[in-house]
This record gives structure tokens, sequence and C-alpha cells, in this order.
């Protein structure tokens, strides 16, 4: 189990496992080998003996708990969250080179550790460096509706809220109509306000003449001071 390598990234590996075990929460243990692999894992750990369907259930449930953490917005929540993982699965970081990969750190408990163990601790590492290299959290949950996909960011500028440029644009154009749907109902409700305005006012106005007209035929009628 190694926790960086040349040409592929200790949190790629986290945020793809995490995804993918958070869209097939059951996940097979096949499934789980195909992705560790094409992230380097060496294929002699990947063996039916030495990642058991134990070993494959306990890394799920740590990818479950990563795939909460990644989906956490608030960047001080997240700090306390890999701190927490810090105390209970890390072990005194050291450097370390096998497998033909270059230094790297390790702050597993090595060959003590399990599959999830060393997943949680090796994530957090990763994460850890992360926010501290870009000062904020560069990866998330999809806010796209019906999405959820979480992703990692890192680029510069903003920071990002969508996994896609597909789920960012369907983003926008469901807010464009929103806004012209409730630009329409404004405009239609100050027009039935208008029209009710009008028909008030002509009402008001037809009441007004006919309380006129029924003063003058009292002032002029029979009994209007004419003597016996």
């Amino acid at each position: 189990m190694t926790d960086s390598a040349q040409g592929f990234s200790a949190a790629r590996r986290l945020v793809d496992l995490a995804e993918a075990v958070r869209a097939d929460p059951g996940l097979p243990r096949t499934g789980l080998t195909a992705l560790l692999a094409r992230h380097g894992e060496n294929p002699a750990d990947l063996t039916p003996g030495a990642f058991t369907e134990a070993d494959a259930a306990d890394l799920r449930a740590a990818a479950r708990r990563m795939a909460d953490l990644l989906a956490e917005p608030d960047e001080d929540r997240s700090a306390e969250a890999l701190n927490a993982l810090f105390a209970q699965y890390a072990a005194r970081p050291r450097l370390t080179r096998h497998d033909g990969h270059p230094w790297h750190l390790h702050v597993d408990r090595g060959d003590e550790a399990g599959w999830g163990e060393w997943f949680l601790a090796a994530g957090a590492l990763a994460l850890a460096q992360l926010l501290t290299e870009h000062g904020r959290i560069v990866w998330g949950a999809c806010a796209a509706a019906g999405c959820g996909r979480l992703f990692l960011g890192g680029g510069p500028g903003s920071a990002r809220r969508y996994c896609s440029g597909t789920c960012a644009t369907r983003e926008r154009v469901a807010a464009h109509r929103r806004r012209k749907r409730a630009e329409a109902g404004a405009a239609g409700a100050a027009g039935a306000r208008a029209a009710e305005a009008a028909e008030t006012g002509a009402a008001e106005a037809a009441g007004a003449r006919a309380a006129a007209g029924t003063g003058a035929e009292a002032a002029t009628g029979p009994w209007s001071g004419a003597g016996r």
C-alpha cells in the first residue's frame, strides 16, 4: 500500500475510490482492486489472498467515511475531521521508498494497518497537504441538482462548486429559467393588480355618479319644499 508515486496523486486516488463507493455502496472486491491498480498499487498486494473480501468491506467503510469528509464545505470542520483521523489512525511520519517509487511520506501504521486504516491515514494526509498548500478546500461534492459527484479541484480562481462544466452549465441554464419565470410571474401579478385597481376605480366612479344622480333627484322631487 503506497501513499504516493510518480504519475498519480494520492488525493485523486482518494476521491476516485470515495466516489466509486458513494455511487455503488456495494462495489465488489474486483472493482476496488481495479481502481487501486489504476492508481499504482502493486498487483501482488491485490490478489484474493492479499486483498480479501473482508479487506474490501473494510476499505468500503473507510471510503464512505472519507466521502462524508469530502462533502463537508466548511474549512474549519474539515480541518477538525482531518485532525481526528490523524489522532485515530496516523503513526509517526516517515519517509519511505519501495516498489520502484521515489521517496515519499507515510503516516499509516505500516504492516499493522488494515486497508481501511491505511486509506483513512493516507487520505487524511493527502487532503491536509492540499488544504495547507492552497489555504482553502479544493475538493467537494457537486452542487448541481441530482448530481453530488465528488471532485478534486486545485486550480487558481474561486472555489469550484461543480464536478464538471456540464453540471455548471446545466445549473446556470436552470437558474436563468427560474429567473425568467419569476420575472414573468412578477409582471403578471403587477398586471393583475393594475387591472384590479382599474376595475375598482371604475366601480367607485360609477358609484359616485349614481350617488350624485340620486342626490339630484331627491333635491328636485315632489317633496322638495313645495307647499300643499
